[in-house]
């Protein structure tokens, strides 16, 4: 005899039951795996995280260059239009010996970058002052515009204006016995008590004269100056060949102590 055919919902029933225990308790269908590396998901998160950052940062802007051993008072005298700075710096403030480099900032994003030197420097046989007076045989310190040249020789390439005139001969001697012949054979005027845009032998002082005055780069004679700077012959011409009154040049100049506050 045939047994009676069961009904299709009683058959669905325990398929159902069967189903529902091989996936889970889950109403819909299940998530898909996230893909490794996901931002907050699976072990590889948060370092893929950390190296997303590092590529998405931008690359730190460097910093302009500075000129080595000038602290932040004399850095804040150096004007902002100025793209040339001859640095003299004396070996101590009582000293008549000093080092000459001479800087420039072509490019001010890439700060200032030695061009010339170092070149061995003579500066006031008593040394360095920050109040000059006529006589002391102290070069003054501080930051200083160049804007005029001029010498006993006829001009040697000079980019600063230059006033050749016999009246820049000089002779006798100096401190120590040295020939003072030659000296002024090339100079460049000091902006100290002085006025700009003329020959260095005007005499017109700003401060008077008591202040001094006729402060000068000038040829080396082998000795300490009564204030004024001195490098050798040689380099004398290369920086009058260099400076250039578009760049808006300046001397800094004093002891170590001094430029580096």
């Amino acid at each position: 005899m045939s047994l009676p055919r069961r009904p299709p919902a009683l058959l669905a029933a325990p398929l159902l039951a069967l189903v529902l225990l091989l996936t889970g308790c889950s109403s819909g269908a299940a998530p898909e795996k996230a893909p490794a590396g996901v931002p907050g998901q699976g072990a590889a998160g948060p370092q893929s995280d950390a190296a997303s950052a590092r590529r998405a940062s931008p690359s730190p802007t460097p910093t302009p260059a500075r000129i080595p051993d000038l602290g932040p008072e004399t850095l804040a005298q150096i004007p902002a239009e100025a793209r040339q700075a001859f640095v003299v710096t004396g070996e101590e403030v009582d000293a008549h010996r000093s080092s000459a480099v001479l800087y420039s900032r072509a490019d001010p994003a890439q700060g200032w970058e030695p061009v010339a030197g170092p070149w061995p420097a003579h500066n006031g046989m008593e040394g360095w002052t920050d109040h000059h007076v006529a006589g002391d045989l102290r070069s003054p310190t501080g930051v200083y515009t160049l804007t005029d040249a001029g010498g006993r020789l006829p001009d040697p390439g000079a980019l600063l204006p230059y006033d050749e005139h016999p009246r820049f001969a000089v002779d006798g001697e100096g401190f120590f016995g040295e020939p003072l012949e030659g000296s002024f054979d090339y100079v460049v005027a000091i902006n100290y008590n002085r006025t700009e845009g003329v020959s260095p032998l005007d005499r017109t002082r700003p401060l008077g004269l008591e202040r001094g005055g006729g402060i000068w780069v000038h040829v080396d004679h082998g000795g300490p100056t009564q204030g004024c700077v001195s490098v050798p012959e040689e380099q004398m011409e290369e920086l009058l060949r260099t400076l250039d009154p578009a760049m808006n040049p300046v001397i800094v100049m004093g002891d170590a102590e001094s430029l580096g506050r």
